[in-house]
């Protein structure tokens, strides 16, 4: 095989493998979609009594309407999971042609 010829195989090696994950990371970071209505968590109180404070992680599935599809704890404390899922499954984002996956993370704090 000539140098010419390695260096094409090379190139259309490196565009089948690199570019489809190049351009679906660009496409993920375009799927964030704005928040029109938010609805803040109530702290529940078992949480205040036991001073528990922190963050819960959700990942939502938003419907092209701007509604929550569906709610998924991916991290936090169990006692403020139950609120957080709750307030996120009233919120409301801007309309959209498709499904998004949506990163949440609501921060408690019994101040």
């Amino acid at each position: 095989m000539s140098r010419p010829s390695v260096l094409i195989s090379w190139f259309l090696v490196w565009t089948v493998m690199f570019v489809p994950a190049v351009a679906a990371a660009q496409q993920d970071s375009e799927m964030i979609r704005k928040v029109t209505s938010r609805v803040v968590p109530a702290y529940p109180e078992l949480a205040r009594a036991m001073n528990v404070k922190g963050a819960v992680r959700l990942e939502v599935v938003v419907a092209p309407n701007g509604t929550a599809r569906s709610v998924k704890v991916i991290g936090g404390h169990p006692v403020l999971a139950q609120a957080a899922e709750r307030a996120v499954q009233k919120w409301k984002w801007e309309r959209s042609g498709h499904e998004t996956n949506e990163p949440i993370e609501l921060r408690f704090n019994p101040e």
